[in-house]
């Protein structure tokens, strides 16, 4: 994503002023530049993903699906069950499951749990809080956190690429930081999609009216997950799995499923990195607003003088604490 600011926005630390428009006035928040025909486009434009899907399901297409789906839906059900029972064989042999499994706290004696068993990918006995006693609570944690993980490591990947790609001139963006281009939004820039001028999509709404086509576009995948796995069955698919992990065609397409063993302790690095990827999101959280830069600058100024270029640096020089 590429942006096109009328205003120079500075870099700035907590105690620094950012830049105002020229007579000193305060450029309002969350400034609405379309008219209400780009408004209804854009709000027509995200609807049309779940309408589409509706219009096919309860279409002749879709009822052909459905039936050709039904007469497999048995073999289906078949495979399904003995691929369950060759991931619970794995995780019996696994390292990363069972009682036999790694602890948070490594070879040190610890009252660990009993109700975390290790059959979960990622358990390693904490929950020194005790918030997952009853198992739908436990069970409903995890869902939640396989959601978070996936969402934080795709908006780490987001926040990083463009950064790269800018700073090594693979491709310029007008404003490659992450966290200025919302904040570009919320002064009611204008966005330009990978640099190309014009190509606005919803870059010319206001705040408010992104969320809401946000929230639109959102709607069809958040009911397909509170629907279930059969949630797609009016479209003629069949998924085989869980509701954190669906496999099938659409969500397996390597097939990785078909070596349990590997694809069992894919699911436990799937959470290693979603877990690290939350934490550092609260590092690029930390580092913009004490440095006001990207997380990929604050590495390489760290890298060109570590001494002068550190958490403890950057904090004494935000002017939090009071030398």
């Amino acid at each position: 994503m590429s942006l096109r600011l009328s205003q120079p926005v500075t870099t700035f630390r907590s105690r620094e002023v950012l830049n105002l428009p020229i007579h000193g006035a305060k450029k309002p928040f969350c400034r609405f530049k379309a008219s209400w025909q780009e408004v209804a486009g854009v709000l027509i434009f995200s609807a049309i993903p779940f309408t589409a899907v509706k219009a096919i399901a309860n279409s002749s297409i879709g009822a052909s699906l459905q039936r050709r789906m039904l007469e497999k839906k048995q073999i289906y059900k078949e495979n399904s069950a003995k691929l369950k029972a060759l991931s619970d064989q794995a995780k019996m042999e696994s390292d990363w499951y069972g009682e036999n499994r790694p602890r948070w706290l490594g070879p040190l004696a610890f009252n660990y749990p009993s109700y975390l068993n290790g059959e979960l990918p990622g358990d390693y006995g904490f929950d020194i809080a005790g918030l997952s006693q009853d198992p739908e609570k436990l069970q409903g944690y995890f869902n939640f956190e396989v959601v978070h993980a996936r969402w934080a490591m795709l908006a780490a990947l987001g926040a990083l690429v463009p950064e790269i790609l800018d700073l090594s001139g693979a491709f310029h963006f007008a404003e490659p930081v992450w966290w200025r281009v919302g904040y570009s939004k919320l002064k009611g820039d204008t966005l330009d999609y990978l640099g190309i001028p014009g190509l606005h999509i919803a870059g010319s709404q206001g705040v408010i009216i992104i969320a809401i086509c946000q929230a639109i576009l959102m709607l069809g995948p958040e009911y397909a997950r509170y629907c279930g796995i059969e949630a797609l069955e009016p479209l003629g698919i069949y998924l085989p799995g869980d509701i954190n992990y669906p496999g099938g065609i659409l969500f397996d397409p390597l097939n990785l499923s078909k070596d349990s063993g590997a694809y069992e302790e894919l699911k436990v690095k799937e959470m290693k990195n979603g877990r690290l990827a939350m934490v550092a999101w609260l590092g690029f959280y930390a580092q913009a607003a004490l440095t006001g830069k990207g997380p990929v600058q604050n590495f390489l100024d760290h890298i060109a003088d570590p001494y002068h270029n550190n958490l403890l640096s950057n904090i004494q020089e935000s002017g939090l604490f009071p030398r």
